[in-house]
């Protein structure tokens, strides 16, 4: 069984957020422990699993998205890194639709080599910061807002870019507070810059202390900082260690997610999935 491991949102190895990825046989998925046993001894923030499904459906393979220690509802950079391997194995070709955990997920090719996800849009809602936010943060939040069932995290506004970037947060103390994890973000501190926003995720609740570039976080992103730049095209930056951009589109309920991939690693599970 091969395993590749991609460099999602990123034109360059090395950067970006690497997933593993595993196509299946059409007999479809083995069970649960297994798949979690190789995203632990994968050690990523996500390894995909995804098998082929039958003719005339709604979608064209089931995809699952594990961290080391759980499965998740919805994961971007996992989804951009399972077209881009569909896509450059010659797999698939056109649009691919994914049946997943939070509805029917399409990907396509762009001109110029780049992935275009759609995914639905997280509905976000205001909320009172929780007891001890700041402190575990390190930063006093501006706004808080969560951000749905499939996304789960807290969407957490910062008074600017410097104060993203400095954040060395406590992870033990933010694990307690949202159901996946916090996204931290602000204006970008240059609008010329190449990248209207920034943000980082943290999700030690599942797993992943500090998430290197978060594609699903960008369908709330997305919306957030829509409306209040007042255009439904913007990029995003996530500025991790490793760093990547995501390109996002406001289209009402859903929201297109694009960016490049880079396969890093082609090899062989020599054990039975």
């Amino acid at each position: 069984m091969r395993i590749r491991i991609v460099d999602a949102f990123t034109d360059r190895p090395f950067a970006g957020n690497p997933a593993g990825v595993l196509l299946l046989g059409p007999d479809g998925f083995p069970g649960d422990s297994r798949l979690q046993q190789i995203a632990a001894e994968l050690n990523l923030s996500e390894t995909a699993f995804a098998h082929p499904l039958p003719p005339g459906g709604d979608a064209d393979w089931a995809l699952r998205w594990f961290t080391p220690a759980t499965e998740v509802d919805m994961c971007g950079h996992a989804t951009l890194a399972t077209a881009h391997i569909l896509h450059t194995t010659g797999t698939a070709s056109g649009t691919v639709r994914f049946a997943a955990r939070c509805g029917v997920l399409t990907a396509r090719t762009t001109p110029d080599g780049a992935i275009e996800l759609d995914f639905p849009t997280a509905p976000l809602r205001s909320e009172t910061a929780p007891d001890g936010l700041a402190a575990a943060l390190g930063a006093e939040p501006v706004s808080v807002h969560d951000t749905g069932p499939h996304v789960g995290d807290l969407l957490v506004e910062l008074a600017d870019e410097a104060a993203v970037r400095a954040l060395t947060p406590d992870f033990a103390a933010l694990a307690g507070l949202s159901r996946r994890g916090v996204i931290a973000t602000a204006a970008a501190a240059d609008p010329a810059g190449g990248y209207d926003f920034v943000s980082r995720g943290f999700f030690p609740g599942v797993g992943i202390d500090e998430d290197p570039v978060t594609g699903s976080a960008h369908t709330a992103l997305a919306p957030f900082w829509s409306a209040r730049l007042g255009r439904a095209e913007l990029t995003g930056l996530q500025a991790s260690a490793r760093s990547g951009l995501v390109r996002t589109a406001l289209r009402g309920d859903r929201t297109v997610l694009t960016g490049h991939a880079v396969t890093v690693v082609d090899g062989d599970l020599l054990v039975a999935p």
